[in-house]
C-alpha cells in the first residue's frame, strides 16, 4: 500500500516525505497520532524492515523515562520523591507516536536512497550547495571515522585499558574523543586540498533529472491528501 505513495521522482518524493513529516508533527492528540502510526506501520509491512527504527527507540525510551515523572499534573505513581502524572505519560506517548510515524515514513520513502542521488535531487530542489556537499560527503567519512574509533580503542586495550566507572576511564574516553576530532578535522584538511587540486570549485556536478511523471504527482496529491486528512482529524 505504502508503495502507491511513494514517487519515483526523487525530488518529489522528498517533497511528499516533508510534507507528510510536517503534518505528523502538528497532530496533539493521541488517538490520531496512534491511529496514524498504526495505518503507517501496517502500510509499511513487507516494503520497510521494522528492526531499523532501533535507532529512535533509545529516544522514545528516554521520553517515557523523564516526561510522566516532570510534567505536573494527575499522579498516577509515587516513587520517592517523583511522581508519575497522567498528562506526562500521555505527553510521551503521544510524542512517541509521532516520532515513530515520522520515522517510517522517512525510511519508506529515502530509507533506500543512496546519498548521490539524495544530493542530486537536493541540488535539483535548489537547495545550498554547502547541504548537498553534507548530504553528498557524511555518510562516506562517517565510516571512515567508525573506523579510526575501532582502531584506537583496540590500541587502547593492547596497552590493558579496562573501562570503569574511574576518573582514568572518563579521562581516556576524553583523550579519545579529542584524538577522533583531531585526525577527523585533519582528514578533512587533507581531503579538501586534493579536491581543490583536481579542480573543485565547490560545487558538485549533477546531471539534469527527468521531468515527473504523472505517478508521481499522483503520489504526492495522495501523500499531502493523508497528512491533510491527519490534521483535521485531530483538529476535529
Amino acid at each position: 500500500m505504502i508503495a502507491r505513495l511513494v514517487p519515483e521522482d526523487l525530488r518529489l518524493r522528498l517533497i511528499a516525505a516533508f510534507v507528510l513529516v510536517a503534518c505528523l508533527s502538528q497532530l496533539s492528540h493521541l488517538p490520531v497520532a496512534g491511529a496514524a502510526l498504526a495505518v503507517l506501520a501496517a502500510a509499511s509491512l513487507g516494503h520497510v524492515p521494522l528492526r531499523r527504527l532501533r535507532h529512535v527507540e533509545g529516544f522514545v525510551l528516554l521520553l517515557f523515562v523523564m516526561l510522566p515523572f516532570t510534567l505536573p499534573g494527575t499522579p498516577l505513581l509515587t516513587l520517592g520523591p517523583l511522581e508519575m502524572s497522567r498528562e506526562g505519560l500521555a505527553r510521551a506517548a503521544l510524542l512517541a507516536c509521532k516520532v515513530l510515524a515520522s520515522a517510517l515514513v522517512l525510511l519508506a520513502f529515502l530509507g533506500a536512497v543512496e546519498p548521490a542521488r539524495l544530493g542530486a535531487a537536493l541540488h535539483a530542489l535548489r537547495l545550498p550547495e554547502p547541504l548537498v556537499r553534507i548530504f553528498a560527503l557524511t555518510p562516506r567519512y562517517l565510516a571512515l571515522i567508525r573506523d579510526e574509533i575501532r582502531r584506537l580503542r583496540e590500541a587502547m586495550r593492547a596497552r590493558g585499558f579496562r573501562p570503569g566507572t574511574n576518573r582514568h576511564s572518563w579521562r581516556s574516553y576524553g583523550n579519545l574523543i579529542g584524538m577522533v576530532i583531531l585526525r577527523a578535522l585533519d582528514r578533512a584538511s587533507r581531503v579538501d586540498e586534493a579536491m581543490r587540486c583536481r579542480g573543485f570549485t565547490g560545487r558538485f556536478p549533477h546531471a539534469a533529472l527527468p521531468r515527473p511523471g504523472l505517478r508521481d504527482w499522483r503520489g504526492v496529491v495522495l501523500t499531502a491528501g493523508l497528512g491533510v486528512v491527519l490534521v483535521l482529524a485531530d483538529r476535529g
